[in-house]
């Protein structure tokens, strides 16, 4: 007797084939052919590593420190992922110009997150840099802070979210060898951002912290280097995405922001026109698990997804190619939901 309908059931009502239940007895290939259509029950993942990094702060213009990195939070977590989650990537802090009179400062980076049931992580935007003579901003990593009027003093450090980042470097003025007036780095979030010395110049960015969760090792939330002028050598940005700050004397180009989505601060410019300083790098949201488990089964509309932009009806496959056996989720912008 031929089988009328799947799963070996005979009614005059076909079985009900959903992502929670498939009731009754299946051959293997009724199961592939449902499994490949994404319509068969199958284990949400048990256990997710995840990164979550904020977006850097911007340097500021004028003698300006480095803007601080974005936050930056890894681990695993092992529970039962199943529901919807939401998922932030924070931008960077915007550039801010040069004035012409004490400068500006930057702009905090935003935060980053992805929380639900059996999780919550949210990471602090970077720090701002600071403008002459102004502390750098509290972050997830802080800004550096911008160059000091007294030779008998420098600016004080900034502060950094405990677990997150650190501290920004501090701003000098020095009159040996000749007169200069330089920016301390952003903190980043593997060392804290460099005071400015007369060797160093303006202030470099702290280094990052590396992550493999994509199956590459890779740097993320580095420090922007400080500005300045009266000197020659230019201030590097941190490993990580930190963008290296300029100094008058060699250049009046604009500073260098942080890279995307790797939450790197921007650099802190001097005080020769243009003098814009550098943007702070936005964030990125990484989660990965083993690839025996079901794919993320629903995203809503704007999130950045390995490269597609969600419609809230497509689904980003996820990467299976860049770590051997496990799945990975790389979100690059934009705020909403997904669901296991």
């Amino acid at each position: 007797m031929p089988i009328r309908y799947k799963g070996s059931i005979m009614s005059s009502t076909a079985a009900t084939i959903s992502r929670a239940s498939a009731t009754g007895i299946w051959r293997l290939n009724e199961i592939m052919q449902s499994l490949f259509a994404s319509i068969w029950p199958v284990c949400a993942p048990t256990s997710i590593e995840y990164l979550v990094v904020a977006g850097g702060g911007s340097g500021a213009s004028y003698d300006g420190g480095g803007g601080g990195a974005g936050g930056l939070l890894a681990n695993t977590i092992t529970a039962a992922f199943s529901g919807s989650y939401t998922v932030t990537i924070g931008g960077g802090g915007a550039s801010v110009a040069q004035n012409g009179a004490i400068g500006i400062n930057g702009n905090p980076g935003s935060a980053s997150l992805i929380s639900g049931a059996n999780v919550s992580v949210s990471t602090v935007g970077g720090g701002y840099g600071a403008r002459f003579t102004q502390v750098g901003g509290t972050g997830g990593s802080g800004g550096g802070s911008g160059a000091s009027n007294s030779t008998a003093s420098p600016t004080a450090a900034s502060t950094a979210t405990a677990g997150q980042g650190n501290i920004g470097g501090r701003g000098y003025r020095f009159t040996t060898p000749s007169a200069r007036w330089l920016g301390g780095g952003g903190g980043g979030a593997g060392a804290a951002g460099t005071d400015a010395s007369v060797a160093t110049v303006g202030g470099p960015g702290g280094i990052g912290a590396t992550s493999s969760i994509t199956g590459t090792s890779t740097y993320y939330a580095g420090g922007g280097g400080g500005g300045g002028e009266g000197t020659t050598l230019t201030p590097a940005g941190g490993l990580g995405g930190g963008g290296a700050g300029v100094v008058s004397s060699t250049s009046s180009a604009n500073a260098v922001s942080g890279t995307a989505n790797t939450g790197g601060g921007g650099g802190g410019s001097a005080i020769t026109s243009p003098g814009n300083s550098g943007a702070g790098g936005s964030g990125v949201v990484v989660i990965a698990y083993l690839s025996t488990f079901s794919n993320i089964s629903f995203f809503s509309a704007g999130l950045v997804v390995n490269g597609v932009t969600t419609t809230g009806s497509n689904v980003p496959s996820p990467n299976t190619a860049s770590r051997s056996g496990y799945k990975v989720y790389t979100f690059t912008a934009g705020t909403g939901t997904i669901t296991f």
